[in-house]
Order: structure tokens, then C-alpha cells, then sequence
């Protein structure tokens, strides 16, 4: 089901793909006017007319008494060859409390080294399709698409997929991009569609640092802001806790959870028999279940980008200190603050202390302790996709609060584990390197070092390209030996000589610069036994290429 976001025109009566026509109308009228007018029009069209799309299959989460139909926005960005939608990639939008990332945010998102990965797509014939969860209201209840349960925004793109196989011209199949939580979405909803029949018509799904076996924010914090919520009435804390940490996709997803140690009858005391890792319950155990049930989609090529480290290198260490410092409240009142990662393998450790003074005298004091398996270290030190403590709250203004972060020692953490990014289940060490032959993805970018969660790097990028264009830029460093460099680094020219065994016709030599685009190009009819290539390539890392229908050569070079 689709309609619109009116901004100024009354299109009300348009169908979607007539007003997809339309707007491919209005540019072409103008192809002969200046680039920049028409680059300008079309992005002011397509701004015009983001979309709503709603489910058709209804779900029901763990906590509710009926099955509602979930809601998106999505927008189509036309490849800049021929403006015609023949080869769908689309990229789903992953936990974002709030809606506080639109269409164009999402977009800008893909921005990596003064390009944007998008924008090379769609020069090279591919359009892009972006899905945002909004906020909505469907049979009078509010949700928060951006922190709703992860199989109704599935039901949302399972709708979208349909929609785009429906419009799009041709036979060309679909490649989805799933970052962070959108990665769970994609493979849900791929999955679901492939179990009950449901044509996907997808080819290729890349998952992006996504949470295939749950996420972590540090459970020390947790107890904090719950703490100042329930206890100090801090509304701030409260919006952290209600919106963020409760949100239903964050109890699918989080390793532990400050609700699976609470004293029962109270909302902010721990029970000091649940220290080790728990997650919300009636939603963490049952949502993981449900997706290992499920599995991943069969009839796609499922491959993987992470941000953590795959040499095993830690986030700091475990137990380390978070922050220990004393707060001035004014008024002659202070607060000690201390948090901690959770500890080392085997061991309990306290993880929050608060405590409140009026001119030195003990006023009120909150702690809570948390201990690791005999398995694995902690995971807050784990190596993973990094966060750090304010990323995704929002704009807070309370003093203590901002004071708070101010203090931090210790405010990056493993927020995707690198084991869970790549959905590695007979692994329970979190700090194992991991081992891609027990991962379901048939290829994989993982980092040496920990990077931020769901960073783009001139060596993912390329990753994602490859995989995109089916072009093997990830295998070894040579398919066959028949091509060699003759000078690497490369200067004005590139020579390239053959292997006197063979005579090669019809060759075409390709180079790619490190972010993954294709700088160069150069058709070969018959070779001889030294090919020189003309460039006028900058100074860099570059990936080469020289192909014919059945063979290829690869190669890394440097441009002085």
C-alpha cells in the first residue's frame, strides 16, 4: 500500500509510478539545461515526493494484544545513465529511536572520502532506494518505527521489495543493503518471503555490521540511567530509558539488559542472585530463537561487512574503569559516579556505585554488580564495531547528565561484537577470532583494528562495490599468471607484459581506484607481448583488472 508526503503540489491523485513518471518527465524537458539545474530538479523532485509504504502482513510483538501493520517511507534516487528503474539497490535503515535520521540523512550517510557510495551507483547505471521507519500511528496506537520490533519493519520491506519488483523495468534482480539493525531486517524479511513462497527476486544481500547475534551497550550505564529515571526523576533519563533502552527492537537485541536483574517488585534495585548477562525478558531469548529458527535467505548471495576487529584486538580491558569522579550538584551536594566494564572471565565485579552527598554527609547510595561466564571476558571489551556512551541519546541538557560525559575516562565499547556481526553460533568467547568457515556468509570484510559501527572505509567500500558489480575484487591476488606489472609503483604509464605460453584476444583492463570506483577503462583486441597503458591517474592505491569471457588477472599498484 503506498502514498504520499505532500509538501506544496496536490499530486493526491497520482498513482505512485505515475508520479515517478512524472518527475522523469519534468527532467527529461530539461536534459539540455546545465548540469547543476538539472541535478538540482531532480533532487528537489525527489525530496518532493518521499513516500509511504504500508505492510500488508500484519504482526503482533511479544507484548501486545493484537497485529498492526507496520509503516515506512522510502524514496527512489534514479541512476544518472538512463533515469529508468532497471536495477534496484536498496538500503534499509537500521535502530534510529526518534526518526531522528530522514531520507536525506540516510543518504548522506553513504558520504565516504568526498564521495558518496550512492552517487557512484547510480552513475554507473544502478538506482537506490532508501527505507526509513517513521513515526506512525496505525490503529490507534503510536509507534516508533525506528526502535519498533524488527519483524514488523520487515513486513514493511517484505511490501517494498514487492513494490519495486512491480515497477522496475526488466529482469534485473535486487540487492539490499542492510546496516546495523537494518541487516536484521533484511535477512528477517528475505527469509520470511523465501519460507512462504513469496518471489523476492534478490540476488545479492550485504549485511553491515548488523547485530546476528545480539548487540551491547555496557550493563553499568544501564543501571545508571534507569537509576536517575526511576529514582532522581531525571525526565532526560527518563526519555533514555523509555524510547532507547525499552524500546522493543532494543530488548530484541541487547546481550543484556538491565531488566533481566531487577528485584522483583522494584524497578531500579537489583537482585543480587542475576548478575551474569541477561537480556529483557519475554523478548531476547524468544526474538534470537525466532531468528535462528529462521536462518538466512537460500536463494541470495549472503555476505558480510563488520567494523571489529577480526584479530581479536579489545576495546579497552575488561573491568577497566568507565569514570570515577565526584559531581558538584551545588548547594554544597555531590555525587560520586563510578561505572565499569564488566569483568574478566569468571569473576564478578561492581559495574555502578552512586552515591549523594550534602556537605560530606552520606545522603543515598545505588550500586549494582555484574560478573562474565567462565567462557569469555566481558563484553563491553570485546573486539566489535565501537560506540561510545552518548552516541544515539540525543540532545540532553541536563547538567548532571552532561557533566557526566564530560568525566568519561573510558567512552568507546564493543557495540556489535565482532562474532556477532558475522553470526558465528558454536563461538561463545566473544574476544575469538573469528573463524569465516563457521560463519553462513559466503564472503566477508573484516577489518585488522575496531572501527565505529557502521563506518565506511575505502576498504569496505570497495568490498560493497565488488560484491555489487559481480566483479571479484576480493579473491586473491591473481586468477592466473599469464599478466604481470613490469614496474610497480606505476609512473606515467602502466606495462603489462603477458606470458609468452598463450596469446590472449579480446581483453579488456579495468582499474579501480582504493574507494572501489572504476577510474579506467581499456578494450584490447589483440595483444602483443608488452601492453602499455595510458593513465592520468593521482598519486595512489589502485586495484587492476584484465579480463576476457573466461579468464582474468588482478593486481594491486601504486601510482608515485
Amino acid at each position: 500500500m503506498i502514498s504520499y508526503n505532500r509538501k506544496q503540489l496536490d499530486f493526491k491523485n497520482l498513482s505512485a509510478k505515475q508520479n515517478h513518471v512524472y518527475c522523469k518527465k519534468i527532467s527529461l524537458k530539461i536534459i539540455f539545461m546545465k548540469t547543476f539545474t538539472l541535478t538540482a530538479f531532480f533532487l528537489f523532485c525527489s525530496y518532493l515526493y518521499a513516500q509511504t509504504i504500508t505492510a500488508t502482513i500484519p504482526y503482533q510483538g511479544y507484548d501486545e494484544s493484537q497485529a498492526y501493520f507496520g509503516q515506512g517511507e522510502y524514496e527512489i534516487f534514479m541512476d544518472n545513465v538512463d533515469g529508468v528503474l532497471d536495477k534496484p539497490i536498496i538500503m534499509v535503515d537500521g535502530f534510529d529511536p526518534g526518526d531522528t535520521r530522514n531520507l536525506s540523512m540516510l543518504y548522506a550517510s553513504l558520504d565516504i572520502a568526498g564521495q558518496n557510495l550512492a552517487d557512484i551507483l547510480r552513475d554507473e547505471g544502478y538506482d537506490f532506494v532508501a527505507l526509513n521507519a517513521p513515526l506512525y500511528t496505525t490503529d490507534g496506537k503510536d509507534i516508533d518505527g525506528g526502535a519498533d520490533y524488527i519483524q514488523r519493519n520487515a513486513m514493511v520491506l517484505i511490501e517494498l521489495i514487492n513494490f519495486i519488483n512491480s515497477e522496475k523495468v526488466g529482469s534485473e534482480e535486487l540487492v539490499i543493503i542492510g546496516p546495523s539493525m537494518g541487516g536484521l531486517i533484511s535477512r528477517y524479511g528475505l527469509t520470511y518471503m523465501e519460507e512462504n513462497g513469496l518471489p523476492h527476486e534478490t540476488r545479492l544481500y550485504i549485511s553491515f555490521d548488523a547485530p546476528h547475534l545480539g548487540a551491547n551497550i555496557p550493563i553499568g550505564f544501564q543501571y545508571l540511567i534507569n537509576y536517575f529515571a526511576k529514582q532522581l526523576d531525571n525526565d532526560q533519563a527518563q526519555l533514555v530509558v523509555d524510547n532507547v533502552l525499552n524500546s522493543p527492537a532494543a530488548k530484541e537485541m541487547l546481550l543484556d539488559h538491565y531488566s533481566g536483574h531487577l528485584l522483583t517488585g522494584s524497578d531500579f534495585e537489583q537482585d543480587s542472585n542475576l548478575l551474569l548477562p541477561e537480556g529483557a525478558p519475554n523478548f531476547r531469548d524468544a526474538f534470537q530463537t525466532e531468528l535462528n529458527d529462521l536462518g538466512f535467505p537460500s536463494d541470495v548471495r549472503n555476505v558480510s561487512m563488520i567494523n571489529g576487529s577480526g584479530q581479536g584486538t579489545s576495546i579497552g580491558s575488561p573491568g577497566i574503569e568507565m569514570i570515577n569522579t565526584t559531581i558538584d550538584l551545588g548547594a554544597t551536594l555531590t555525587a560520586d559516579i563510578k561505572i565499569n566494564f564488566t569483568p574478566e572471565a569468571g569473576a564478578a565485579i561492581n559495574v555502578t556505585n552512586f552515591s549523594t552527598f550534602l556537605a560530606g554527609i552520606p545522603l543515598a547510595t545505588f550500586g549494582a554488580d555484574a560478573a562474565s561466564f567462565s567462557y569469555s571476558d566481558g563484553v563491553d571489551a570485546s573486539p566489535g564495531g565501537k560506540s561510545d556512551i552518548a552516541s544515539g541519546l540525543g540532545e540532553l541538557d541536563d547538567p548532571i547528565i552532561i557533566e557526566f560525559f564530560e568525566n568519561l575516562e573510558q567512552s568507546e565499547y564493543s557495540f556489535i561484537p565482532s562474532i556477532s556481526a558475522m553470526a558465528i553460533e558454536n563461538e561463545n568467547d566473544w574476544f575469538a577470532i573469528p573463524n569465516v568457515d563457521n560463519s553462513p556468509f559466503a564472503s566477508a570484510h573484516i577489518p585488522d583494528v575496531n572501527e565505529f559501527h557502521v563506518q565506511l572505509t575505502e576498504q569496505n567500500v570497495a568490498f560493497a562495490l565488488s560484491e555489487i558489480r559481480e566483479v571479484p575484487l576480493s579473491l586473491g591476488e591473481s586468477a592466473y599468471a599469464n599478466f604481470y606489472l613490469m614496474e610497480n609503483p606505476v609512473s606515467e604509464k602502466l606495462t603489462i607484459k603477458r606470458g609468452t605460453n598463450n596469446r590472449f584476444e579480446n581483453l579488456e583492463v579495468l582499474v579501480y581506484n582504493s574507494s572501489g570506483q572504476l577510474v579506467l577503462t581499456k578494450n584490447i583486441s589483440n595483444t602483443t607481448e608488452v601492453i602499455t597503458v595510458d593513465h592520468q591517474l593521482n598519486k595512489g592505491f589502485y586495484i587492476l583488472m584484465i579480463h576476457n569471457n573466461t579468464d582474468y588477472f588482478r593486481t594491486k599498484f601504486i601510482v608515485e
